[in-house]
C-alpha cells in the first residue's frame, strides 16, 4: 500500500481504536472468522470444490452421502451431499453470499431511512418529530419478524411470478422495514444524538452565518452523530442475516433457484430425523460462525469508541 491508502491505513493502525484492536484476542478473533467467512462467500465461484447449483454436475447417485471422515463417506464432498446430491462444503459458500448480500442491503437501506428521518426528527422537532417518534413506537409494538413475515408473505401474493431480483427487492424491504431490527433503530439513536448536538455552538455558528438547515444536517451534524450509527449498524448485520435466514426457513425468503443458509436449513430440516443431519447441521453452524463474529466485532467497536470505557 502506498500514497493515501497506505497512509490512511497507518493513520487507523496506529490510532486508538487500532491499539483496542490489536490488543483485543477476542476481536481479533472475530475478524478472521469473519474474513474468512466473507471471503468464502464473495469468491464462491473460485474457492467453491463444486457447482451445486448447476443441473449438469449434478449426479443423483451421490446423494446423502455423509461427511468425508464418516462411514461410506468420499473425499471430493468434506462435508457431505444432500437430497439432490449437491455437495454441501459448496451450497454453504454460495448461500453465505445470498444471506450476507440480503443482510448488507437491508442495513444500508435502513440506514438510509432511519438516519433521515431521525436527523429530520431530532433537528426540527415539534409536530414533524413527534409524528415520526409515533411510527416508529407503533411498529415497535409488533414483533419485528412478524412484520417481515408480512411484508414478505404479501409481496410473494402480489408478485407470484416475479423474477429473482423483484424477489429480493421484496425480502430486503421486508427486513429493513421490519422494527426490531430495521430503520427504527437507526431513527430513535440518531434524533437523540441530533437532539444533543443541534444546540452546540458550531450549530449555532452556522445559524447565524445563514447556513440552510438542510446544509447543517448534513455537512454539520451528521458526521458528529456518526460513531452510534457505525456500532449500530454493525450489530445489526447479524440481526439481519438471522432474519433472512427466518424468512427464507419459513418459505417466504430467498428464493428456491437462489438459496441462502436458511433455505438450505429448511431443506436439511426434512431429513434430519431420517440420520442425514449433516444436511441442515453445517449449514446452521456457518450462520452462527457469521453471526457471533459480526456481533463480537459489533461490541469490541462499541468498546472501542467510548471514551468512557479508555
Amino acid at each position: 500500500m502506498t500514497g493515501a491508502t497506505g497512509g490512511w491505513f497507518h493513520r487507523v493502525w496506529h490510532s486508538d481504536v487500532g491499539y483496542s484492536f490489536r490488543t483485543s484476542p477476542v476481536a481479533v478473533g472475530a475478524a478472521v472468522v469473519a474474513f474468512v467467512c466473507i471471503f468464502c462467500a464473495v469468491f464462491a465461484n473460485v474457492v467453491a470444490p463444486h457447482q451445486p447449483f448447476d443441473l449438469a454436475t449434478l449426479e443423483l447417485g451421490d446423494a446423502f452421502l455423509p461427511p468425508a471422515w464418516a462411514q461410506d463417506g468420499r473425499a471430493k464432498y468434506l462435508l457431505g451431499t444432500d437430497d439432490q446430491g449437491r455437495d454441501i462444503l459448496s451450497a454453504i459458500m454460495y448461500g453465505a453470499r445470498i444471506s450476507l448480500l440480503v443482510g448488507l442491503a437491508s442495513v444500508v437501506l435502513s440506514v438510509l431511512i432511519g438516519v433521515s428521518l431521525g436527523l429530520l426528527a431530532g433537528f426540527i422537532g415539534g409536530r414533524l418529530d413527534a409524528i415520526i417518534m409515533r411510527v416508529c413506537d407503533v411498529i415497535l409494538s409488533f414483533p419485528a419478524i412478524l412484520v417481515a413475515l408480512l411484508i414478505a408473505g404479501v409481496g410473494r401474493a402480489m408478485f407470484p411470478n416475479a423474477s429473482t431480483l423483484v424477489a429480493f427487492v421484496v425480502l430486503v424491504l421486508s427486513i429493513s422495514l421490519a422494527g426490531g431490527g430495521g430503520w427504527v433503530q437507526y431513527a430513535r439513536t440518531v434524533r437523540g444524538s441530533t437532539l444533543v448536538e443541534r444546540n452546540r455552538e458550531y450549530v449555532q455558528a452556522a445559524r447565524v452565518t445563514g447556513v440552510t438547515p438542510l446544509r447543517i444536517m448534513r455537512k454539520h451534524v451528521l458526521p458528529n452523530i456518526l460513531g452510534p450509527v457505525m456500532v449500530l449498524a454493525t450489530i445489526q448485520v447479524a440481526t439481519a442475516i438471522i432474519t433472512e435466514a427466518t424468512l427464507s426457513f419459513l418459505g417466504v425468503g430467498a428464493p428456491p433457484n437462489s438459496p441462502s443458509l436458511g433455505t438450505l436449513i429448511q431443506v436439511g430440516n426434512k431429513f434430519l430425523f431420517s440420520g442425514n443431519w449433516w444436511i441442515t447441521v453445517f449449514p446452521g453452524l456457518m450462520l452462527v460462525m457469521i453471526a457471533l463474529s459480526v456481533n463480537l466485532l459489533g461490541d469490541w467497536l462499541r468498546d472501542a469508541l467510548n471514551p468512557r470505557l479508555r
